[in-house]
């Protein structure tokens, strides 16, 4: 059998660790998932046509703490049987000779993954206002995790979550910047004087989207996905994050390519937080600030993944890549927006 798979998997070696793990009929065929701007996830199918999903590390420019494997299988392992919906883990492997970096696999589920307006479209309305609900239920759920009970207390320090976000975007902005943005660090400091009172941490995401889902034809969520960034924090930096990438019909600014939500029949940006409020009995009176802070964020993150696609960490570079620089500053101007309040 060919060692050599897609860049980053060895066909072989993978092969043999997963037919330990679980059954398979060989051959293994390896697809890297469209999608991804950080770790790399590939469909793995098997001839039988069962099919699981593996993740690793980008090929380069590895940022500490971050692409940690271990980590993000240990969250999907905890939440299983827990009111969050998540995969199936098939097993974590830490041994770097099999196939270069960390991996891990879980069972692939299937559903829908609404990442493009085309997509968006061909739900029926209905499904769309249910999969709005749906989502604003999850998030909930996964900030209402028992974090003792279901072993993830330790995760991360629960203090001061936003003022070392803060911290850790800008460090992590300078280690990656492509051009000089003066507004990033402008709003750094406007943010770290106005950080709002914090209440006790929750599981927060950190990267929680439509598209981080895989949907059910009722608009309920089958799994969540992308747990790279998920620590112990403040939960509403995590709804902010949600209305930062939720496009509404006529947005000039989306912080995703081809957004789905901007399809009508979606909630609308209001809605999501009014629900959330009801459901989690939350405060939203600093939502302002939060909306700041995620949108700030996300545009030192789009920083990093530019960068990484222009080093030719990403692979290929698309033809587009250069709109980056667009939605990072069309972030960093929503986030300046939303500061307004605080100055």
């Amino acid at each position: 059998m060919d060692h050599h798979g897609p860049a980053g998997i060895d066909t072989t070696r993978v092969t043999a660790w997963i037919a330990e793990r679980t059954t398979i009929a060989p051959p293994l065929r390896f697809e890297l998932i469209a999608g991804g701007h950080s770790n790399l996830t590939f469909r793995v199918d098997d001839a039988a046509g069962r099919r699981w999903v593996l993740r690793r590390p980008p090929l380069h420019q590895v940022l500490a703490t971050a692409h940690d494997m271990a980590r993000e299988h240990r969250i999907i392992a905890a939440l299983a049987g827990s009111a969050v919906a998540v995969p199936s883990v098939v097993g974590l492997c830490e041994d770097e000779a099999v196939t270069g970096a960390p991996f891990y696999v879980m069972d692939h589920v299937d559903g829908l993954v609404v990442r493009s307006s085309a997509l968006a479209a061909a739900l029926e309305p209905a499904v769309r206002t249910a999969t709005s609900r749906h989502l604003v239920e999850m998030l909930a759920r996964i900030h209402a995790v028992d974090l003792v009970e279901c072993g993830l207390d330790g995760l991360a320090r629960k203090d001061a979550y936003v003022e070392r976000q803060l911290r850790r975007w800008m460090a992590q902005f300078d280690d990656s910047r492509t051009t000089d943005r003066p507004e990033v660090a402008e709003l750094h400091a406007l943010l770290g004087r106005h950080v709002p009172e914090q209440g006790p941490a929750t599981l927060v995401h950190g990267d929680y989207r439509l598209d981080n889902c895989i949907i059910g034809g009722d608009g309920s969520i089958l799994a969540v996905l992308d747990w790279e960034l998920c620590t112990l924090g403040d939960p509403l930096v995590d709804l902010a994050q949600l209305l930062v990438y939720w496009a509404e019909p006529g947005d000039e600014l989306t912080a995703l390519d081809d957004s789905p939500t901007a399809v009508n029949g979606f909630a609308t940006r209001a809605e999501l937080a009014q629900t959330y409020g009801e459901i989690s009995g939350r405060d939203l009176g600093a939502l302002d600030f939060h909306m700041a802070f995620a949108s700030w964020r996300l545009a030192c993150i789009l920083e990093g993944v530019y960068s990484r696609y222009l080093s030719g960490a990403m692979g290929d570079v698309p033809a587009d890549v250069h709109d980056f620089d667009r939605r990072i500053r069309g972030l960093l101007a929503r986030a300046a927006a939303h500061a307004e309040v605080l100055s």
